[in-house]
């Protein structure tokens, strides 16, 4: 590195630190010609992850669209914020690890969609009905029963569409000063 003072290419490192939960290092320097102290940051240079749309178009690949869909899909669901953040991390990290620099939207979405039955099914069903464009309620169903097959319910998770003829209706709920 070259000293902010005199310009001088030999230092040496007095601390090293990560930070940013490893992501980067941080380094305090000191110029070996004039002894002044400085501080330098490393990190990992990201390749440019480019998306091929299925159009056949290539654009860059926008990690901010990605966490949109997904928090999209989680509305009005119990997952939090850093959640989606993490799912969309281990996604680029994959990504980018296995396909080199131009990755099709395909995959992305299938991508997506496993860590999306992973974390909550409901949210997994919203993003696949847009990802897959679902045209009726049939897909829908069809959806949740290839999910059911691929992995059983767990036993503190509701049954996602209970079967209509073992459960009670809404009316037969109400209390008898309540119902219309």
């Amino acid at each position: 590195m070259r000293c902010p003072r005199c310009g001088k290419t030999r230092d040496r490192v007095i601390d090293s630190r990560t930070i940013q939960e490893g992501e980067r290092i941080r380094r305090r320097r000191q110029c070996v010609a004039c002894d002044t102290r400085f501080t330098t940051y490393e990190a990992i240079e990201q390749i440019e992850l480019r998306v091929q749309k299925r159009s056949g178009r290539i654009e860059p690949f926008h990690r901010y669209k990605l966490l949109s869909s997904l928090s999209k899909a989680c509305e009005k669901r119990t997952i939090r914020l850093e959640s989606l953040e993490r799912l969309v991390d281990e996604i680029v990290t994959e990504l980018g690890g296995e396909n080199g620099r131009e990755v099709p939207s395909r995959i992305i979405g299938w991508r997506a969609m496993e860590k999306l039955e992973a974390l909550d099914p409901v949210a997994y069903v919203r993003f696949a009905s847009i990802y897959r464009q679902f045209k009726d309620a049939g897909e829908f169903v069809d959806e949740v029963e290839q999910m059911k097959k691929r992995s059983p319910r767990r036993a503190d998770q509701p049954e996602l569409f209970p079967d209509r003829t073992t459960t009670a209706s809404p009316d037969s709920q109400l209390s008898p000063t309540h119902a219309p």
